[in-house]
């Protein structure tokens, strides 16, 4: 499962204690919810069919799936469903290639989510191997889901603009600016991630 809120406690008092920004954030942002979600395979095609939709959307799609296919989705079904089906849910061509391709993977048992390799760039690559999970998707689930510790999502705009607020920067860091500016936070970026995210659009900030 995701990180704990009381992980997350820890983790932002380990850098509240070296960085002076962060601990007045703190003091009056906080200490954000745990963002936590289920691990296996049925978060992975919730992310796909949440690419580029509105989360409305995505919910729209996702309960006309259930009703076809039934609870969560067994990836069985989904390989057996005809594209017209699939299609009067909502699901595009192209998302139903990535769901057809993450389904046989986990079919096959070429892809086991239960043994993700411990090491957190090798399990990025693994799952950045199915179609349709790119870097940010991975990295979304193994701190969700997973639990990572350390996981930095550098190319999220909301936690380049969450970083820009604490830090007092005017200007938004780019992806490669985020990641150097978190390094010394290691290893601790998974607990400050979700404090960017509770912090970029919070009023008391």
């Amino acid at each position: 499962m995701g990180l704990s809120a009381e992980a997350i406690r820890d983790g932002l008092d380990r850098v509240a204690e070296a960085e002076p920004k962060i601990a007045a954030a703190l003091e009056r942002a906080g200490y954000p919810e745990p963002r936590i979600r289920a691990t296996g395979y049925v978060t992975l095609l919730r992310t796909i069919v949440g690419q580029q939709v509105s989360v409305a959307a995505a919910a729209s799609v996702w309960n006309k799936l259930e009703a076809l296919l039934g609870h969560d989705i067994p990836p069985e079904k989904l390989l057996a469903a005809d594209f017209d089906a699939l299609r009067a849910c909502g699901f595009s061509r192209q998302k139903q290639g990535y769901a057809r391709s993450l389904c046989e993977l986990v079919v096959s048992g070429e892809l086991d989510l239960d043994a993700l390799p411990a090491d957190d760039e090798a399990a990025i690559a693994e799952l950045t191997g199915i179609k349709g999970i790119g870097r940010w998707s991975a990295e979304i689930y193994l701190l969700f889901a997973e639990g990572r510790g350390d996981i930095w999502p550098a190319g999220d705009l909301a936690v380049q603009a969450g970083l820009a607020k604490l830090l007092g920067h005017e200007v938004r860091p780019d992806e490669k600016a985020t990641r150097a500016l978190a390094e010394p936070w290691r290893p601790h970026r998974g607990a400050m991630a979700i404090f960017t995210w509770h912090c970029y659009n919070n009023p008391a900030l």
